[in-house]
């Protein structure tokens, strides 16, 4: 089942991202005068096709769905009737083209804006930003950071949720800014705390860089839940059931998911004793053996193929709503967009110097997982998903890369410099480097895609 929404998370979300870049150029290039012959989502054999309008424009779904694009009439890519000239692509002038072709990428901006402000508008979940005890050593700690700490303001930024912190904290790290971090303490007292993330290397950006700053959020004090028992594992083996609380294991009493899980893992292959809270009855000694399983470092660790989650009930005192109205809506989302971008930009750069690893880059395989987690998590997760892939595509289409929008947007900024277009050579030649850089990036994205499946 899990599998089943994967793929059609996926495919909703590829194929919606595809048609509203593609509608962009469409919609333009119309609204220039210029003929569209097609208009496809994917590539290859056409599996349906539909002629509408007074252009009689193909509209295809192919075969090969990953991407699209909108044929026009071009003198370069067959014969142009003497009356139909007027109605060229290549006849139009330089500004035309560059609003035709810069029209996909602000398509899957204007995507992303309305997709923010509707979320923005009904409210999006969040967690309280509450850490806990930084441990010894972390910058965290060194700052003054203490648990109960909640924090306010990063910067100039307010933040209202964790996931605010995260986002913002991000950035600043890339940067490995020293930043100031307004807090109100468990007394209600405010404080503010000067975090020096300058220290942070590449591989702590790899990983969980909040955690080697040291900063967590809060921990519930309250048995953790079974959120969903996975077939073929040690869970469903135990006899675990969905909703399941665990209160203790091995006459320990657990207080939170973390340390559930570190238990877990710390035992593989050893038969643990499971205390169960199942609806109004309590089971006692109920046997579960963890799986082994072996990590990328050789480590063996234990797991039972199950999901747990935080106790629902003590967790939702912790749960805030993040709303605006209308136009402070409007105003966040473009925020968000123009900061997610930005931030996009300056990653593929620091992977370009070698900053930032490439094991950053992610391909079908890790947004196709991604899509399937977010669908599962609810509307408002899967709209933020949409939000930040229609971003991504908006970025990657406009690197000056041949083949790509952006790489068509550099010949035209030629053309305007010089006074004339590129020989049809040069183009070639463009064509063919676009192709193989285009293929490295994918090769690496798989590379990465494929490493993650296998590490687990």
């Amino acid at each position: 089942m899990t599998l089943l929404i994967t793929i059609a998370a996926f495919v909703v979300a590829l194929g919606c991202l595809i048609v509203v870049h593609e509608y962009g150029h469409f919609v333009v290039a119309r609204a220039c005068g210029v003929r569209v012959l097609r208009f496809s989502i994917g590539f290859g054999r056409p599996l349906w096709m539909k002629r509408l309008g007074r252009d009689a424009t193909e509209w295809v779904v192919a075969a090969f769905p990953l991407g699209g694009y909108v044929k026009m009439l071009d003198e370069r890519e067959g014969p142009v009737a003497r009356e139909e000239l007027p109605r060229a692509f290549n006849r139009q002038s330089v500004w035309r083209r560059v609003a035709i072709v810069v029209a996909g990428p602000v398509a899957n901006f204007l995507l992303a804006i309305v997709l923010y402000w509707v979320l923005f508008v009904y409210g999006v979940p969040g967690i309280r930003p509450e850490i806990s005890e930084p441990p010894p050593g972390t910058p965290a700690q060194t700052a003054g950071f203490a648990a109960g700490d909640v924090l306010v303001s990063i910067g100039d930024d307010r933040v209202i949720s964790w996931q605010d912190v995260r986002w913002i904290l991000l950035q600043h790290a890339v940067r490995k800014s020293i930043v100031m971090i307004q807090v109100r303490d468990k007394r209600g007292a405010a404080a503010s705390r000067r975090l020096d993330m300058s220290r942070l290397t590449p591989a702590d950006l790899d990983s969980d860089f909040m955690k080697s700053l040291g900063l967590a959020r809060f921990q519930v004090t309250a048995p953790p839940e079974v959120r969903r028992v996975n077939p073929d594992g040690a869970a469903l083996r135990a006899g675990l059931k969905q909703d399941d609380q665990i209160l203790a294991i091995d006459n320990t009493r657990i207080e939170n998911v973390e340390q559930a899980i570190a238990t877990i893992q710390r035992h593989p292959g050893k038969t643990l004793l499971f205390d169960i809270r199942r609806g109004e009855r309590v089971l006692t000694a109920v046997s579960v053996t963890p799986d082994t399983h072996i990590e990328k470092d050789g480590r063996k660790i234990g797991r039972i193929n199950a999901e747990l989650g935080n106790n629902r009930e003590a967790f939702s005192k912790y749960l805030v709503q993040v709303r605006y109205g209308p136009v402070d809506s409007l105003i966040q989302a473009f925020n968000q967009t123009w900061d997610t971008s930005v931030f996009s930009l300056t990653m593929l750069g620091k992977m370009i110097v070698g900053e930032v690893s490439l094991k950053n880059l992610s391909g079908p395989i890790t947004i196709a997982d991604y899509a399937g987690q977010s669908a599962q998590g609810g509307v408002a997760s899967y709209l933020l998903f949409l939000a930040l892939i229609s971003i991504s595509l908006g970025v990657l289409n406009l690197l000056p890369i041949p083949l790509l929008d952006g790489g068509h947007l550099m010949y035209y900024a030629i053309e305007i410099l010089q006074g004339r277009p590129l020989s049809d050579r040069a183009i070639e030649i463009g064509q063919h480097v676009g192709l193989a850089l285009l293929v490295v990036l994918m090769a690496f994205a798989l590379y990465n895609d494929i490493h993650r499946l296998i590490g687990g």
